[in-house]
């Protein structure tokens, strides 16, 4: 077992690059092949298809992205809001246990790798130590410190029972509230983007402004975090 934990320990971000790297390549493969013409089909046919696999290694990236389109698939019956919500949320789960124990068995890997971000992690722990587990909870809707927590919790003693515990309950209501609304509004949605599809020009630049703006807030709120730790 201890052998076992040390090469996991060496060689844990090699092992995580390669199962990225696998799964893109799968995803790749099968849109290339899939069998029907255009890119926006192909794409489609590819999440009617793995829809579920799509999910789980979308959810452990927590992109919301993936969960809405789970939603909207779930309104026109290609996939099932329970069974979305489920899988999305062991997603989100297994992704923020494989940060935690980055954190807890690589720790040499850890200070290394995140040499820049020490005032993340300085934050991470007096939230921790000031607020207890509710940050466990809320972490996965804190822009810029969505891995940033799970690792540096993993640096602690925090029990990984505990975190293992919360983190799940966390994960099923992250993927309910993103996922239901998408597929109780779905027609909605699917009206709007077929607007932008028919009039990307007007789309676009809207798009890129309210993205940017979303950005730019997050952006200032975490500059912001990081000057109060100082």
């Amino acid at each position: 077992m201890k052998e076992i934990l040390k090469f996991l320990e060496k060689h844990s971000g090699k092992i995580l690059a390669l199962v990225v790297i696998t799964f893109f390549s799968f995803l790749l493969y099968n849109l290339y092949h899939a069998p029907v013409e255009g890119f926006g089909d192909k794409f489609v046919y590819l999440l009617k298809t793995y829809g579920y696999i799509i999910l789980f290694a979308w959810s452990i990236l927590e992109g919301e992205a993936g969960l809405i389109m789970a939603g909207i698939l779930s309104h026109t019956g290609d996939m099932n809001v329970y069974m979305a919500v489920f899988i999305a949320g062991l997603g989100g789960f297994a992704g923020d246990q494989i940060y935690f124990y980055i954190g807890r068995f690589n720790k040499a890997y850890v200070y290394k790798k995140f040499k820049g971000q020490r005032r993340k992690f300085a934050l991470s722990h007096l939230l921790l130590q000031k607020y207890g587990w509710p940050i466990i909870f809320a972490q996965r809707y804190m822009y810029g410190m969505r891995t940033i927590i799970p690792i540096s919790i993993g640096l602690t003693r925090y029990s990984a029972k505990m975190f293992a515990f919360i983190n799940l309950i966390s994960a099923w209501c992250w993927a309910a509230i993103t996922i239901v609304p998408a597929w109780y509004f779905g027609e909605e949605i699917l009206v709007v983007l077929h607007w932008a599809k028919e009039h990307w020009y007007f789309a676009a630049p809207f798009g890129l402004v309210i993205g940017g703006s979303i950005i730019y807030y997050f952006k200032k709120a975490s500059e912001k975090k990081d000057k109060n730790v100082n």
